[in-house]
């Protein structure tokens, strides 16, 4: 298994922007893949929040995407895809449709309305703001766009998050294919190591530990009374210059989906709005098959650093400082 790390995907053309609002506790993330890219998406959550997703189904007739936003403000927060098109359109990208070009932007969200108590909703301007911010080379990660509001560990109420965030690895394969994940993490759940050691998830002062949300709902009558409502999101997006069809694209974002699987317990419940993209922007000719192989591992490791890069917003300490005991 090549070496993961934190490197920029080998596709410049590929360029990540943040808006981050920390005060408010929430923000975007938007992804601009050069023209031409095959985009596909797998949904497992049973609470997803998204826009323009159908156009990303195998049998859609629409190949591409012009751009894909990862935002938070919950179903609100879908308003800053106006923005990234309204970029797009002014910069010439997009389908072009006779009268018009239109730019071709899925988005999906996360609920951080907990964190920043419905303080900021973002808009068309946050969203032009993070595609004026995009860059290439690897993103800045942590609790930044739209991670900045993103909390795992939500079993026992908001006394026991965790800080979730914005993370990002990449590898690349024999063949020099490259491959980058992207997460943005708002578990229900909890985020784990590779060995199962719980990075970030649900804290019990009581116990001065992680409860570990699977086994503690087993063993437990859940009292939250959060705990029926989709408000828990991880959401995925891997970027690869690999050469694939739409369904080789999908397969791919489904191999995402089980990445999440592995670093977040429990994952894609009737609770979580899980959403995994895949971005093929085409350059190299490999075998579609190894970058299913290799996909969930580098997701799994966005997930992690999504939460070991985190840094406390509005008074939700992360894992490490809770394990620490630095937490207020």
């Amino acid at each position: 298994m090549p070496e993961l790390s934190a490197r920029a995907v080998s596709t410049p053309e590929v360029k990540i922007g943040h808006y981050t609002d920390r005060e408010a506790g929430t923000g975007c993330t938007v992804v601009i893949p050069p023209p031409g890219t095959i985009g596909a998406v797998d949904v497992r959550g049973g609470g997803a929040s998204t826009r323009e997703l159908e156009l990303l189904h195998p049998l859609a007739g629409e190949r591409e995407a012009t751009a894909l936003l990862l935002t938070g403000g919950s179903a609100f927060g879908l308003d800053a895809a106006a923005g990234v098109m309204e970029w797009c359109e002014a910069h010439g990208l997009g389908l072009e449709a006779g009268a018009a070009r239109v730019p071709i932007v899925p988005a999906a969200v996360i609920y951080d309305l907990g964190l920043n108590g419905n303080r900021k909703r973002l808009g068309p301007e946050e969203g032009r703001l993070a595609c004026e911010a995009a860059a290439s080379g690897a993103p800045e990660v942590g609790s930044v766009g739209a991670g900045t509001g993103a909390t795992v560990g939500k079993v026992l109420g908001q006394a026991g998050w965790c800080k979730g965030g914005f993370g990002y690895a990449t590898t690349t394969l024999h063949d020099g294919t490259s491959l980058a994940g992207l997460a943005v993490v708002n578990a229900f759940g909890d985020v784990v190591a590779e060995d199962g050691t719980v990075l970030a998830g649900a804290w019990s002062d009581e116990q001065h530990g992680f409860v570990g949300t699977s086994r503690w709902a087993a063993e437990n009558a859940p009292v939250h009374h959060r705990l029926a409502s989709s408000e828990h999101t991880t959401l995925a997006c891997l970027i690869t210059d690999a050469k694939l069809t739409k369904i080789e694209a999908g397969q791919v974002a489904r191999a995402s989906s089980a990445g999440v699987c592995q670093a977040v317990q429990p994952a894609a419940t009737s609770i979580d709005g899980d959403v995994s993209f895949c971005l093929a922007t085409g350059q190299k000719q490999t075998n579609a098959a190894v970058v299913c192989l290799v996909a969930a591992t580098v997701m799994a490791e966005a997930v992690r650093a999504a939460v070991t890069s985190a840094t406390s917003v509005r008074g939700v300490p992360t894992g490490a400082e809770r394990r620490s005991g630095g937490a207020e």
